[in-house]
């Protein structure tokens, strides 16, 4: 272990010690109150170019496994915690979190003040901060820091979407699939795909970067948006996709798939002051009038007001702050929360979501067969 900081963009520093791995690392500072599913948090790439802060003190006492990943690799940029468990108990695990970090090379920290941290973020906002075990002069840390891009007006997408297009099958239980969907991956999570597979989709997986024409080659039965890190407003080659695709086949959207969604209608999106990422933040269900508690991974939100009131349909609302968490189209059948139905960490309550998208399809497609006899 050696000796590190956590310099702060405004100024402010935080000390602890760095695991195996050390040297420097930079990104957008933000915190996550989930009490738990550090795995699945470490591997989802909407977290690509951010360092991550772990409200909860003692972090990875029921290690690591090969199963609990949402990618193909840690997407991180550093992680801050209270203190690493270094004895773990599960069964299923294969190894520490400490061998994961080390193993995936991420520059981890320990022994920082993470409630303090926390709510210094909460009062001040999520800002770009460096961690480095190597260079402690502020004004040297500074300069660099100065050089590391905002997020705001940042593509993301590029570094951790898929280069080439993939298909991943429907569950073996189904001989044959009943709906082939388009999914644009902006950086999906895998248990998007293993809940649309279990529901008997044949997910065509593309890059963000894929026209229309090229979605529309496979005929699809409907059209996903994924999750993602980054700015939604920077990604003008998916928003003119997504808007030329009105009106062929339902849409659904998830997270940065929402935010996308919310431009193309003709909307604007906002940067939230620290964001919402953690694994128990309530939302109210406004057409049911149900409330539901969600998983939540973002820092940017849809401004509602900057849609046309005759076109898009409010459906979803944070409780903790009156965000945006849902819109439905009023004539298409399209829909997009801001929430991660799909959970991994957290909470499942509004899994019933990929249930919607099915039946969207499923009318859409009666409704074509109809209109050819």
């Amino acid at each position: 272990m050696k000796d590190a900081i956590l310099y702060l963009e405004d100024g402010k520093s935080f000390y602890g010690q760095t695991l195996a791995i050390s040297g420097e690392t930079a990104g957008e500072v933000v915190f996550n109150t989930a009490m738990s599913g550090y795995q699945e948090i470490l591997t989802d790439p909407s977290y690509a170019g951010q360092i991550v802060v772990m409200t909860y003190p003692l972090i990875g006492n029921y290690g690591v496994n090969e199963e609990d990943v949402e990618s193909n690799k840690v997407h991180v940029k550093g992680f801050v915690v209270k203190e690493f468990c270094r004895r773990y108990s599960n069964q299923r695990a294969t190894k520490s979190l400490i061998d994961y970090l080390n193993e995936n090379k991420i520059i981890a920290m320990e022994g920082v003040d993470t409630r303090a941290l926390t709510r210094h973020l909460r009062l001040h906002g999520a800002m770009k901060g460096m961690i480095s075990s190597e260079d402690f002069d502020l004004k040297s840390l500074e300069e660099k820091l100065r050089a590391i891009p905002s997020m705001e007006g940042s593509d993301w997408v590029k570094e951790v979407m898929t280069k080439e297009k993939y298909i991943w099958p429907a569950d073996p239980q189904y001989k044959e699939p009943f709906y082939r969907v388009a999914a644009v991956d902006c950086g999906i999570k895998l248990n998007i795909l293993r809940i649309l597979a279990k529901l008997g989709c044949e997910i065509h997986v593309f890059p963000a970067t894929a026209t229309l024409e090229e979605i529309d080659a496979i005929h699809p039965d409907g059209l996903f948006l994924s999750n993602g890190p980054g700015d939604p407003a920077a990604l003008t080659y998916v928003i003119d996709t997504v808007r030329n695709s009105f009106g062929r086949f339902p849409i659904f959207g998830i997270c940065l798939g929402h935010q996308i969604l919310g431009l193309a209608l003709g909307g604007r999106t906002y940067k939230l002051k620290f964001g919402h990422h953690g694994a128990n933040h309530p939302v109210k269900d406004l057409i049911d009038d149900k409330i539901g508690i969600t998983c939540q991974n973002h820092g940017f939100c849809v401004d509602f007001d900057s849609l046309k009131a005759d076109e898009v349909e409010l459906i979803d609302v944070n409780l903790n702050d009156r965000t945006v968490e849902g819109l439905r189209h009023k004539r298409y059948p399209i829909f997009s929360v801001q929430h991660h139905p799909e959970a991994a960490p957290g909470p499942h309550d509004a899994q019933y979501l990929f249930k919607h998208f099915i039946e969207m399809m499923e009318e859409n497609n009666k409704s074509n067969i109809k209109n050819k006899l």
